[in-house]
């Protein structure tokens, strides 16, 4: 992974990299807006190599709407964030998919 490579191309190349057939079926990458505001990002693990690694509950907030709360839970990857926190949430992931289990800042 370039470090350059924007988060959203990342996401891009990520998730067509894992296409088969089969996990792309069921639901597997959802970016959905919150009505708090915010976004939620869930990514179904099921048949990755990412499946079983956990990645324990984490929340940061800076204010009303700049926070980042992240989890896995039951094989699947889930983030809430507030409304200008998407690139920091897709990040999160990018850096945990890509090289362990970064710590929310």
């Amino acid at each position: 992974m370039a470090e350059s490579e924007h988060v959203l191309d990342w996401l891009q190349n990520w998730y067509a990299s894992h296409c088969d057939g089969d996990w792309e079926h069921e639901g597997d990458v959802a970016i959905e807006t919150l009505d708090n505001p915010g976004w939620t990002v869930e990514i179904n693990l099921e048949e990755m190599d990412l499946a079983n690694r956990v990645y324990p509950r984490q929340q940061v907030t800076r204010g009303e709407h700049d926070w980042v709360t992240a989890w896995t839970s039951e094989k699947t990857f889930h983030v809430a964030c507030g409304p200008g926190n998407l690139t920091d949430a897709l990040t999160l992931v990018r850096a945990w998919a890509s090289e362990g289990a970064p710590q929310v800042q």
